[in-house]
């Protein structure tokens, strides 16, 4: 049913929220803590506590600086580290998920964002007998188990899908790696059609063999993705341009209960896949994500079917009219907390019709059918400068508080935290080369903070004197 503007007034109200649709993106924050006050909170929050971790320390081995007392260990590193099988950890990390494992070991999947023939690179996804979707495509996730004894093992979890980007973890202990790439079959030397979401199963190599595409997802570059525990939703991010992608939510059907093997047994055209369709305080019709230009901006969501989720003829986002969809610049990733889904947008330029930024993360309450504004990153006029921020790209919420951002902008390269308000502290500061952090996601008992280099694909496992961080 769609929202009118009473109902989404009321659950504004409720929700909050200033529901402010004017300002200057060029006054918000772009450097760390830009949008700090020295005020405390009306109900003391914030009073006494210091945002962030210091400033970040060069690295005498030039990889990663970090904060005095941190420190940083390479789990894996394309053609240096090897998997169980002798061959060499593949190039291009990217999204990852970290799962408590048997006897104190931790799980790590990871994305390997590998687009094209494997003749492109140097170091592909092995083809592990079994685990392979398409012979011909290079990239996939590999497996890594981190051993209470520091020792490292790898395997692959799934080989012969294309440009494994983002993806999400589920409630029931697996991960759903998406390929932002939907070449068909013919296409760049493919055998099988591509641009499907899979799930890798961490603790059973069993349940990964044979792999098969979660159709009903739909079919185009897909980004992140996430499940509602409660509802049984999906919320799907697509990275496109020309025009700009959009943020989907796929409805199981009626009596289907997720679990262990559940989504790869659904049928190509199970339940509805929509793309999202946000509207302003007003009830006027939002077109774009760059519209929104202060921190606190709440849309209400409506839903529109998607016509023809499998797209062998028009890419999904093309398939929709002026005023059906709302569309935004690299959807990027996404990580559930709170009861919702935390979304990014990477940043708009030209390609967009509102406001220039650096960088947006939203949040999205399916009780209340609302977006709201949380980060918002202004443009930033010397990235190759340390301090400032821009490009968010994957995503995790942090166990103290806020969320951890890996950044894939322009210039330096950063881990960086950002409070409930918007205020932005450092993490961590790539000293290796100008290549964008991914993976990032703490380990189960939040003592460990995991990210990668995406290239040449460098894991590494932070540690250091974490603590609460003000929320405001």
């Amino acid at each position: 049913m769609p929202l009118n503007r009473r109902e989404f007034a009321k659950q504004s109200a409720v929700a909050g929220a200033g529901l402010a649709l004017t300002g200057a993106v060029g006054a918000l924050a772009t450097a760390p803590a830009a949008l700090a006050s020295d005020e405390p909170s009306a109900h003391g929050e914030g009073r006494g506590q210091r945002l962030g971790y210091g400033e970040l320390v060069a690295d005498p081995a030039g990889m990663l600086a970090l904060p005095a007392g941190f420190s940083y260990r390479v789990l894996t590193r394309a053609g240096v580290t090897r998997l169980e099988s002798g061959e060499f950890t593949p190039q291009k990390h990217d999204g990852t998920a970290a799962f408590a494992g048997p006897r104190g070991t931790t799980y790590l999947v990871n994305n390997h964002e590998l687009k094209g023939p494997r003749s492109k690179w140097d170091h592909p996804v092995p083809l592990t007998e079994g685990l392979v979707y398409d012979p011909a495509a290079s990239g996939g996730c590999t497996v890594v188990e981190v051993h209470r004894d520091g020792t490292v093992s790898e395997w692959v979890g799934i080989a012969g899908t294309s440009t494994n980007c983002a993806g999400g973890s589920t409630a029931w202990g697996t991960w759903l790696t998406g390929e932002e790439n939907s070449d068909l079959a013919g296409v760049n030397g493919m055998t099988r059609d591509h641009g499907y979401v899979f799930e890798v199963d961490p603790r059973d190599a069993r349940a990964n063999r044979d792999p098969r595409p979660v159709k009903a997802f739909g079919r185009y570059d897909h980004e992140a993705v996430v499940i509602d525990p409660r509802r049984g939703h999906a919320y799907l991010t697509e990275d496109a341009s020309n025009p700009n992608g959009l943020l989907f939510r796929w409805t199981p059907p009626q009596d289907f209960e997720h679990g262990r093997g559940r989504l790869r047994a659904l049928a190509d055209d199970a339940g509805v896949l929509q793309a999202a369709k946000c509207i302003d305080s007003s009830g006027r019709f939002v077109d774009d994500l760059s519209r929104a230009t202060r921190i606190g901006t709440v849309y209400g969501v409506d839903w529109t079917d998607v016509p023809d989720r499998d797209a062998r003829t028009t890419p999904v986002r093309k398939q929709f009219t002026g005023g059906q969809v709302t569309r935004a610049r690299k959807l990027e990733g996404m990580w559930w907390a709170d009861g919702g889904a935390y979304v990014v947008s990477s940043y708009a330029r030209e390609e967009s019709p509102g406001a220039a930024h650096d960088g947006q993360v939203w949040f999205y309450d399916p009780k209340r059918r609302t977006l709201t504004l949380k980060v918002l990153l202004g443009v930033n006029a010397a990235p190759d400068e340390d301090g400032a921020f821009d490009g968010p790209d994957n995503i995790t919420v942090s166990p103290y508080g806020g969320i951890v951002i890996a950044e894939d902008g322009e210039g330096v390269q950063h881990l960086f935290g950002a409070t409930d308000s918007g205020r932005t502290y450092p993490i961590a500061r790539n000293d290796l080369n100008d290549s964008e952090f991914t993976g990032v996601c703490f380990s189960p008992d939040g003592d460990t903070l995991f990210a990668s280099i995406q290239d040449p694909g460098v894991m590494v496992a932070i540690t250091g004197p974490w603590r609460r961080q003000p929320r405001r």
